[in-house]
């Protein structure tokens, strides 16, 4: 039901992606974006400062001002194709292409792993000041090619459906909790692998708040590939969980990456990261006020194996250890086991914790 004031339109899901992944580049809700296709930008644009869209920009990626007309307004039943014929687009398969920014040049989706290969990953960890940079190498080439093709299948054996689902759940619960997210609000997924959860997330928040904007950050291109091929309507971008603000600043020469967010997430990423402190710090500092932070990650195992069979760094962590260093940057700490969901594998199973923070 639309709000007071407001009228309700149906799109086919794929246009709805589009428009919700141009707006996201353009750092606007939907709702502002679509006005300003309309009415023309509200604000004048400063080149390459964030948040500012190019009425060029604008143009140069698909979305023509004034091209609505009466491809929309027409009546309730406009002929088939008006949509696409308003993003200006031709065939089905240019929904896929999505700009991306890159000086003055457009790229779209077509051109997403001319991104990632134009990027040297020594070079980028040394400039995120990353300590333990050969073993992040290292690490880097596991998941290239023992994981991330089938990492999906890989972590559904661990926990099964119905266990994949409710973690999904529980980080949609704590995303949805007071502090109220705005309905267009910034959301970042740290450490997201291939996007199963991401992609989940996702559409299931979306479910309440449509206008929120999805951003997934990792350090294996390999991974941001498999997401990049399950939907246009998160934005996935090359970074280390240690330093997420330069992250963004590098990935900003070719993307348009919020440098702060109202809500950050991540699902078994920790325990692949060398410094717990120093996640939490940079989380913290890409973090609106009041904003919020979910993780959920491993309780303290004795499975040494894991280090090599999935190249973990920490065999868990104590509950205790978590909130220690979590209070450091947060306000509010919560930390919960998650009973009845185990990471198993080969008859052995860890125990998952949830940790709820607030800047």
């Amino acid at each position: 039901m639309p709000k007071p004031g407001m009228t309700g339109i149906c799109l086919k899901q794929e246009v709805a992606d589009l428009l919700r992944t141009k707006a996201q580049r353009a750092n606007l809700g939907l709702n502002d974006y679509l006005t300003s296709i309309l009415l023309g930008p509200s604000q004048p644009c400063i080149e390459g400062r964030p948040g500012t869209v190019p009425s060029q920009q604008i143009i140069q990626g698909s979305l023509v001002g004034h091209r609505l007309g009466k491809a929309v307004v027409a009546g309730p039943n406009p002929a088939r194709g008006s949509i696409l014929r308003f993003l200006n687009v031709k065939h089905k398969s240019q929904l896929e292409e999505i700009s991306y920014k890159k000086g003055g040049e457009t790229l779209t989706d077509s051109d997403f792993n001319r991104y990632l290969e134009s990027v040297d990953l020594k070079n980028l960890l040394d400039k995120l000041e990353v300590s333990n940079a050969e073993t992040q190498l290292e690490a880097i080439e596991h998941f290239t090619q023992k994981e991330a093709e089938k990492r999906d299948k890989i972590l559904l054996s661990y926990f099964g459906e119905a266990s994949i689902n409710r973690i999904v759940e529980s980080i949609c619960d704590r995303l949805l909790s007071p502090p109220k997210l705005k309905s267009d609000a910034q959301i970042l997924d740290v450490g997201a692998g291939s996007g199963l959860f991401t992609k989940r997330v996702a559409q299931n928040l979306r479910k309440k708040l449509p206008n929120t904007s999805f951003y997934a950050m990792d350090i294996t291109p390999a991974m941001l590939k498999m997401l990049e091929k399950k939907t246009s309507g998160i934005v996935p971008f090359l970074g280390v969980a240690e330093n997420i603000a330069q992250s963004i600043r590098l990935a900003n020469k070719y993307l348009n990456i919020p440098a702060r967010f109202y809500a950050i997430y991540s699902t078994l990423m920790l325990h692949h990261c060398l410094s717990v402190e120093t996640v939490f710090q940079s989380m913290r500092n890409v973090l609106k006020t009041h904003g919020k932070a979910v993780i959920i990650d491993l309780k303290e195992h004795s499975f040494t194996e894991f280090r090599e069979e999935m190249g973990d760094v920490h065999l868990g962590f104590k509950l205790e250890h978590i909130e220690k260093n979590a209070r450091k940057f947060f306000t509010k700490v919560s930390i919960e086991k998650m009973p009845g969901i185990c990471c198993s594998s080969s008859g052995r199973s860890a125990e998952l914790f949830i940790a709820f923070m607030i800047k």
